[in-house]
């Protein structure tokens, strides 16, 4: 079928169920919306013909405006009804240069256009395929993919995020994202039980809900508290511990489990250094055998009675 701009009832065309786009903000609407009621639609929908109506291929943000505004007539290019990879690939293709597109809706489909090529080909597209399939580069199919490994739940509390106007958003993507991220990088380091993954992850979502991380970066100072634990340098049972607390402790912060593991075992560690000098300096003193200045006999004995309550 040749492409034509026909005038069609908007009450006949239905949204494209392979478009990535699922989040249409109210505020972007309206605004569009006082456009089209002063000047029109300026630019055709493109459909296709399904049964006794149409599908969208691109246009849905003016379909809705139209509806809206209970026009009775639409400018719409009227296109071949696509296969379903073609149809996937052409809304990556027409969107994918716009930067409304939430990722996470994005990330969704791009794992169903997936699996439709590894039906169609037999074997799962290789990572250079699937980008040219949907019209992205590499980094961002990566991106996308770590996307997908957010847990069910938390991927919900998104989206039900996304639905709100960005003004009474309290959650980010991103902020999701870093605590999914951390949350993986304390179960392959063994200081959570992998069981407790997704519950670490959603603790760290609920101190970004309530403020108590500002930083959206802040849970990237759990790895540098991790290789601490890997090269040695701090007990993985006092992390461990820490962690569990500040994981049950809704107002804990990054900062203090850094400080009462890294700072904590490294201020250990400065004083095991200068306590193993003042020995070597207290046996050298002896084996002088001379007799002590007061100055110095007080200050010894300040030491010992510090030293006798650390012991103890």
């Amino acid at each position: 079928m040749a492409a034509n701009v026909e005038l069609v009832d908007p009450k006949r065309i239905k949204p494209n169920p392979d478009n990535p786009r699922l989040i249409f903000h109210e505020d972007e609407l309206a605004e569009l919306e006082k456009s089209i009621s002063s000047q029109g639609i300026l630019v055709p929908l493109s459909i296709y013909p399904e049964r006794a109506g149409y599908f969208l291929i691109d246009g849905e943000r003016r379909w809705r405006c139209a509806s809206r505004l209970g026009l009775h007539r639409v400018p719409a290019i009227i296109q071949s009804k696509p296969n379903k990879i073609t149809n996937i690939m052409m809304m990556f293709a027409i969107h994918n240069a716009r930067k409304d597109w939430d990722p996470l809706p994005t990330a969704m489909k791009l794992q169903e256009l997936e699996g439709e090529l590894t039906r169609a080909k037999g074997k799962a597209p290789k990572e250079g395929e699937l980008a040219a399939a949907a019209s992205l580069s590499r980094g961002e199919i990566r991106r996308l993919k770590k996307i997908l490994r957010i847990p069910q739940n938390l991927k919900d509390e998104v989206m039900r995020e996304l639905e709100k106007p960005r003004s009474e958003q309290q959650i980010t993507l991103d902020q999701v994202l870093e605590a999914t991220v951390a949350a993986e990088r304390l179960k392959k380091s063994g200081l959570i039980p992998n069981n407790r993954e997704a519950r670490a992850a959603k603790a760290i979502v609920e101190k970004f809900r309530t403020k108590v991380l500002k930083n959206t970066t802040a849970p990237r100072k759990i790895s540098k508290i991790i290789s601490f634990v890997e090269n040695g340098d701090v007990s993985k049972d006092l992390v461990a511990r820490e962690v569990d607390k500040f994981l049950s402790t809704q107002t804990a912060t990054i900062d203090t489990l850094y400080e009462r593991t890294v700072q904590h075992e490294a201020a250990f560690q400065s004083v095991e250094q200068a306590a193993e000098k003042f020995v070597r300096q207290l046996e050298e003193l002896s084996e002088v055998g001379d007799e002590i200045p007061d100055n110095l006999r007080q200050v010894l004995l300040r030491v010992r009675a510090l030293i006798g309550g650390l012991v103890r």
